[in-house]
């Protein structure tokens, strides 16, 4: 009888440990802080009212894109723009100097598409096709995607992942501001 109500209590304790490992598996499922890390050496910190954001930049995937966005970020170009464009469970929207999402340097970047857009990626806004047939990116404005965005796989040139701080991605409003932005060759601690 001992052996029977031993074998009892493991099975229950096995049962315990399978439930607890399928809780919090599925408390943890969609609540990633970030993208994986690639290991590529190049960071963006974004300062905000709502915390820090740090994206890896994919200079493989997009080299030009990456090397014109470090360009703008070490001039300070978008230290103190806002977020212009907010739209719930798609993207986050920032980078252009008049805030009206009419705005740039003035110049567009060749499209480099090929990467997708997975929560947490960050690729470059561009004009309609109509206007724009070789899909040119804005030569500034960049979006941060809320969810993945497969209708958007293609179209758009995507250069960097948000590997830390999806929290604040997803409590940035309209009209808030991105304080700064600095440069690193290692993601913060």
């Amino acid at each position: 009888m001992r052996v029977d109500k031993m074998k009892c209590n493991s099975f229950k304790m096995s049962c315990l440990a399978v439930a607890a490992v399928l809780v919090f598996a599925s408390a943890c499922k969609g609540a990633t802080d970030g993208l994986p890390v690639r290991n590529t050496g190049h960071y963006a910190i974004i300062e905000t009212e709502r915390g820090i954001i740090v994206i890896e930049l994919y200079p493989e995937s997009a080299p030009q894109t990456v090397a014109n966005f470090e360009k703008l970020v070490n001039k300070g170009f978008y230290n103190g723009l806002t977020w212009h464009r907010v739209v719930p469970d798609f993207v986050i929207q920032g980078g252009d100097p008049d805030g009206t999402g009419a705005g740039g340097p003035g110049y567009t970047v060749p499209a480099e598409i090929k990467e997708k857009h997975l929560r947490g990626s960050v690729a470059t806004a561009r004009t309609p096709d109509d206007v724009n047939p070789k899909r040119e990116s804005s030569g500034s404005q960049f979006y941060i995607c809320l969810e993945p965005q497969p209708g958007l796989d293609g179209q758009y040139t995507v250069f960097g992942g948000v590997i830390k701080g999806m929290d604040a991605v997803d409590k940035i409003q309209k009209g808030d501001h991105m304080k700064k932005i600095t440069l690193a060759k290692e993601p913060p601690k």
